[in-house]
């Protein structure tokens, strides 16, 4: 039977780099042989965070968010998955405001608060998370180091991708003021030549995603 690899984008610009480096991987995926099921959460129906509800913490619903709105179906296809693609860019010096609802619910769900098992997942269910941002490569590392940190921890073994300095506009004089925090040419030589670098490991990372559930 073909794994089933989830792909989430957490950004809401179609086309652009984020979305670009989740098809990649999910094509990677698909490369040998898996099947992938996307979701694009700026796209579904309302969501929330986590409510702190505590409902997934009695034993009927034991790992599973009880909050049923527009994640209910994204939580409950990663959760059968064999596999997680999920892709956000940083604004503001974090991931957006969608993926934190989605990374809230699926991490509280599987946290116990008992030192001796602290997840309650039966199984592992390995990760690639991707981040784009306009600053360079490293700026924001320890960000995702944590975020890969507690994904390892609650939902499975989980490898990033960054790519930073990416081209957010395809003509920069086009603003209504100046981006002279930019350098648009520099930009765009980045996009020609390191981006489709950046394709080409996110095909290969999602290929290895399958191999690795």
């Amino acid at each position: 039977m073909a794994k089933k690899i989830i792909a989430v984008n957490a950004g809401p610009r179609k086309g652009w780099n984020t979305d670009t480096l989740i098809t990649e991987a999910a094509r990677g995926a698909e490369s040998v042989g898996a099947v992938v099921e996307r979701f694009d959460l700026f796209r579904l129906e309302k969501y929330t965070g986590c409510i702190s509800c505590f409902g997934c913490k009695r034993e009927k619903n034991k790992g599973r968010c009880v909050c049923r709105d527009g994640l209910t179906p994204v939580l409950d296809a990663i959760c059968e998955s064999d596999g997680l693609i999920i892709g956000s860019p940083n604004y503001l010096s974090e991931l957006t405001a969608c993926f934190r609802a989605l990374y809230e619910r699926l991490i509280f769900q599987s946290l116990t608060y008992n030192i001796e098992t602290p997840c309650c997942n039966q199984r592992t269910v390995p990760v690639l998370l991707i981040m784009t941002s306009n600053a360079p490569d490293t700026a924001y590392l320890p960000l995702v180091r944590n975020y890969q940190q507690t994904l390892s921890r609650f939902v499975g073994p989980t490898e990033i991708l960054i790519s930073g300095n990416t081209l957010q506009l395809k003509d920069y004089g086009k603003t209504d003021w100046p981006w002279t925090m930019f350098d648009p040419d520099e930009k765009r030589k980045r996009h020609e030549t390191v981006f489709p670098e950046e394709c080409k490991k996110a095909f290969s990372m999602g290929a290895e995603l399958v191999r690795r559930g």
